[in-house]
């Protein structure tokens, strides 16, 4: 009896602040909100509103991808009933209003792809229930808060793409119930907090794109089982790969490119069976390449350009029949191509210039008929060119400048219809010339 009396100032009370928020918004393109939201129907016909069975207030409110204008009103602290709150994929700008700590119910708030900004609230930490938080893609600043420690439940945490700034909080490592961490794109400084490892079942990590120092901890996998994709790309991180990281069973993308990393490539790196992308591009790695690369039966992407490594391709490599990007250019790798590259019929992207290849091009780089780009420029190749590479339909770019090769160039090179760049510069070719076509 008591509920029941309750009932119509409760819900009064969620459409008052529905209809603040609609008051707020400048511009509805698609003119969802003013069709819909109208004072004269109930608010759990309204569209994006979801209500609750038992008490009909709000507890989820979705109305994102409509491209709105306007800012989140202070009022919308007062539905209190809300569970999941989706505001993403619109044009909302403005500062966050602290009214939305009221809501102790939420466990989904996503907020990403706005123009909000301001810092992040240091009172999300009172939002203990929440599971989801999604802020990115918006230009929030400051620094990422500790308090965010306290939300023990979160599973995801999602602030990439904005302009935070300082170190990742030691204390985000006690959120044990982590499955996603991605705080790439930011401006985040000084070393990665070693407990982020510790989180047994975090799956992603994701720091890409900051400017992070100093090394990774030499047990990051001894703990760690369920991690099955690590972004580290575009920072300045530095040492050898971890000893544990063979551990990392799951683990199928491994980004660490474009830092300062050294050493060799772990030779036990074949115990990642799932891998599917590898990326070691543009560091420090020296020695050879593991033999182990070659039994990754689900590898897609073998990124290692810009290196020191030295010695021969592994001859395993040619096996990967999954195998669809292959860069190794920028190296000092030497030897001949072997002709089980044609076993790499999945192929669209080769990369394996300045280095130090000598041999010829084996005929069977024809067969590789999904070849997109093939770049053998700055080696020592000497031979023909095989005509079989002209009947490869899908090549459109064809790098093989500064080499020995030899005779003239064949007349098949007009089946390249695809054909937008074609370089054979610096060989000893009859006919050569510089080929380049702009779509």
């Amino acid at each position: 009896m008591a509920t029941s009396a309750m009932n119509p100032t409760n819900f009064s009370t969620d459409q008052s602040a529905l209809l603040s928020l609609k008051s707020q918004i400048i511009l509805d393109p698609f003119h969802l909100l003013d069709e819909s939201w109208s004072p004269t129907t109930s608010v759990c016909h309204w569209v994006g509103v979801t209500c609750g069975s038992r008490h009909q207030r709000v507890r989820s409110l979705n109305i994102s991808n409509m491209a709105l204008i306007g800012k989140i009103p202070s009022h919308i602290g007062n539905l209190t009933f809300l569970v999941s709150l989706d505001l993403s994929h619109n044009n909302l700008y403005g500062n966050l209003p602290q009214e939305i700590a009221h809501l102790r119910r939420l466990r989904f708030l996503n907020l990403g792809v706005n123009m909000l900004s301001g810092e992040v609230p240091s009172w999300f930490g009172n939002l203990h229930k929440l599971q989801v938080l999604n802020l990115r893609n918006n230009s929030f600043n400051g620094f990422i808060p500790s308090l965010l420690s306290n939300i023990s439940g979160l599973q995801t945490l999602n602030l990439r793409f904005n302009s935070l700034g300082g170190q990742i909080p030691e204390k985000i490592g006690k959120l044990q119930n982590l499955k996603e961490l991605n705080i790439e794109a930011n401006r985040l400084t000084g070393s990665i907090p070693f407990s982020i490892f510790n989180i047994s079942g975090i799956k992603v990590i994701a720091l890409t794109d900051n400017t992070l120092s100093g090394n990774l901890p030499p047990d990051m996998c001894d703990r760690q089982s369920m991690l099955e994709e690590l972004y580290l790309s575009f920072n300045e991180l530095r040492g050898h790969m971890p000893l544990s990281l063979p551990n990392c069973l799951k683990l199928q993308l491994l980004s660490l490119s474009v830092n300062k990393f050294d050493g060799p490539i772990h030779s036990e790196i074949g115990h990642l069976s799932d891998l599917r992308i590898l990326y070691l591009g543009q560091n420090q790695f020296e020695g050879t390449i593991p033999q182990d690369i070659g039994i990754l039966d689900n590898l897609e992407v073998l990124g290692l350009e810009r290196n020191h490594l030295t010695g021969s391709i592994p001859i395993s490599i040619f096996n990967i029949s999954s195998l669809q990007t292959m860069s190794l250019e920028m190296n000092n790798l030497m030897g001949s191509l072997p002709r089980e590259i044609g076993n790499l019929n999945k192929l669209r992207i080769l990369y394996l210039g300045y280095n130090m290849l000598t041999g010829t091009i084996p005929q069977e780089i024809g067969i590789l008929d999904n070849l997109v780009e093939l770049g053998l420029d700055s080696n020592q190749i000497t031979g023909h060119i095989p005509i079989s590479i002209f009947n490869i339909s899908s090549l459109e770019t064809l790098y093989l400048e500064r080499n020995h090769l030899i005779g003239s160039l064949p007349g098949e090179v007009g089946n390249l219809t695809k054909l937008q760049s074609l370089r054979l510069t610096e060989n000893k070719l009859t006919g050569m010339y510089i080929y380049s076509k702009k779509r």
